[in-house]
């Protein structure tokens, strides 16, 4: 049998995600894919749904030309000990949070090594993935991992210096936007709306006035200063937004974000 193009060690949310997503899109064909996920019962239903091939032995993943990690970090090392020497990867590609490129360049010291931070739009193809790039990633490597991220949002190189900073904005920032979706729809059923109806206006609000952001290129104080008419009912509810300091808490949870993903770095 045709050894995989792409392994995938790792069957949890994010991972059985891209998996379903690359499938979907047909990035490369599900036979040229294949997963190391000890939950046989999860591993099994993957295999079942999308055609990949399933690796009984972790060691089989090194016969594949990229290998994709997508394990908790803590479970890294014992990942890296039962693989042993992969046999015919050149690339490895890491979603997992606080390892860095020279612990898996340590790890994995004859293969090209990347650092990726997608997030978890990623599940509907409306995500962003941030990637750091290892020492010697060849321009068709660059094109591979952009390939693959593509495929569930869009991508932006960054020094990997930065990804703290990533992790704590876009990384974490589905959390928040949860937030404040949830207190908008609390405050559309406060003034009479019948919550089924507060959450459908609330969650067309916030992807519609982002895709107005996005496709017209927009500032976002160019739209705020659009939609408050002299004396009208916008500038009175931003008004109320200054008094709670609704700006400031949010800028003060990305810098929370960012100094606990860096202390859990460093642990």
């Amino acid at each position: 049998m045709e050894r995989p193009l792409l392994s995938v060690i790792g069957g949890g949310a994010m991972g059985s995600a891209l998996l379903r997503r690359w499938v979907a899109v047909g990035v490369y064909p599900a036979a040229q894919m294949a997963l190391r996920e000890p939950d046989l019962d999860k591993a099994v239903a993957l295999q079942q749904e999308l055609g990949i091939r399933l690796l009984a032995d972790p060691s089989q993943a090194g016969e594949s030309e990229i290998l994709f990690l997508a394990v908790k970090p803590q479970l890294f090392p014992a990942v890296v000990a039962e693989m042993g020497r992969l046999s015919a990867t050149e690339l490895v590609i890491s979603i997992m949070a606080g390892i860095p490129l020279q612990q898996l360049q340590q790890a994995f010291p004859k293969q090209k090594v990347v650092r990726t931070m997608p997030n978890t739009p990623a599940l509907v193809g409306a995500g962003i993935t941030a990637i750091s790039y290892g020492p010697g990633v060849t321009p068709m490597q660059v094109e591979q991992v952009e390939k693959l991220f593509r495929a569930v949002g869009e991508v932006v190189t960054v020094a990997e210096s930065q990804m703290d900073a990533v992790t704590a904005l876009s990384g974490s920032g589905p959390g928040y936007l949860a937030v404040i979706l949830e207190g908008l729809i609390d405050g559309g059923v406060q003034v009479g709306l019948p919550r089924p109806i507060a959450t459908q206006l609330a969650l067309q609000t916030l992807a519609g006035t982002a895709a107005l952001l996005q496709q017209e290129n927009l500032h976002p104080a160019v739209l705020k200063d659009r939609v408050t008419s002299p004396g009208g009912t916008t500038i009175a509810g931003i008004q109320a937004l200054e008094q709670a300091g609704v700006r400031g808490a949010l800028m003060q949870a990305v810098r929370a974000a960012y100094e606990r993903s860096c202390q859990l770095q460093g642990s």
